[in-house]
């Protein structure tokens, strides 16, 4: 296997340090016969088997660079897991030597990716997708000290991810948005739903969607854990999420406003992108066109954005909070 990306991180600062828990994306080394390969987990031996078609196959599509279709059944191009990364200045990164979460379960059996860290009553719970044969879900991690971390299982079945879990109890239940993708009937939407343990998710309901001939109006989902601001004298939540242009296919972010305490009702929402895909990393990579993030750290007026670029490497830019506020309506 080699190193084919490290990106989507979520972020928190623990003690003294930033730590970013990172995307690591491998992929079977190649070959000289050229074929065209994906890796699984196996959960029964604990191994990774690799899957490899010759070139010019009948009936391969390899028309998205993420996935291989073949005979009517999807894999992924490459494996993730999820891996450390500490920084005493949120710039310069150590990455640890061994990962975090690995695939451990028929469930994750395509890779663990994405995750999102929420500090909640003493503990750091991280949330990130599980992808398999049976599809894209989301599951429940925790640690107390980023060293040893404790599993959970699914805590949203497929087809669902882009979860993002509120900081905070509202009116004496945990939130999270969350991002259903239905088939055939309806458009990938963010939702909100709520839990008395973290585990267990009901009461959901509709948060936003796609706009009609907006920079986000083919497809939007969560992007980093939501932080709480004074919006003119208005408590509200500030969500960073992704949209995807219907015809430019560009990941951009912008910011959703929500009320402080009915996180359902949305306030106001970027009427622009606040990070586009627009730096040479940003538009030509694994996947090009793409800023995508999993994390945010938000102090004062500062708004530090970690996201993955081009489905391949992490970058950071540095926003102003009021100047994203004076950009939603």
């Amino acid at each position: 296997m080699e190193i084919v990306g490290a990106f989507n991180p979520g972020v928190i600062r623990y003690e003294s340090d930033v730590v970013l828990l990172l995307r690591v994306a491998e992929a079977p080394l190649r070959n000289s016969r050229g074929e065209v390969a994906a890796a699984t987990f196996d959960p029964s031996s604990g191994s990774i088997e690799v899957q490899r078609w010759a070139p010019g196959t009948k009936g391969l599509d390899l028309s998205d660079p993420r996935i291989v279709v073949f005979e009517g059944r999807t894999w992924l191009t490459s494996l993730s897991h999820l891996r450390v990364a500490r920084s005493t200045d949120g710039v310069h990164f150590d990455v640890e030597d061994a990962p975090a979460i690995s695939p451990a379960t028929e469930l994750e059996s395509y890779g663990v990716e994405d995750p999102r860290i929420t500090f909640l009553d003493g503990t750091y719970w991280i949330n990130y997708t599980a992808v398999s044969q049976h599809g894209i879900s989301t599951a429940l991690a925790s640690t107390r000290d980023f060293r040893t971390f404790k599993r959970h299982g699914i805590i949203f079945a497929p087809p669902n991810r882009d979860v993002t879990i509120f900081p905070e109890q509202i009116g004496g239940r945990y939130a999270a948005l969350h991002r259903p993708m239905p088939e055939g009937l309806g458009d990938a939407a963010i939702w909100i739903g709520w839990s008395r343990d973290l585990m267990s998710w009901g009461d959901h309901s509709f948060v936003a969607q796609a706009r009609h001939d907006r920079w986000d109006d083919h497809r939007i989902g969560g992007g980093a854990v939501p932080f709480r601001v004074n919006a003119g004298g208005q408590d509200a939540w500030l969500a960073v999420y992704h949209g995807v242009g219907r015809s430019s296919h560009r990941y951009s972010l912008g910011a959703l406003l929500l009320d402080g305490r009915d996180p359902t009702r949305v306030i106001a929402r970027s009427r622009a992108p606040i990070l586009e895909p627009d730096a040479p990393y940003e538009r030509t990579g694994f996947y090009g066109g793409v800023v995508f993030t999993c994390g945010v750290l938000a102090e004062g007026d500062a708004v530090r954005i970690y996201y993955g670029a081009a489905d391949e490497v992490t970058a950071v830019a540095d926003l102003s909070l009021e100047e994203i506020l004076s950009g939603m309506s």
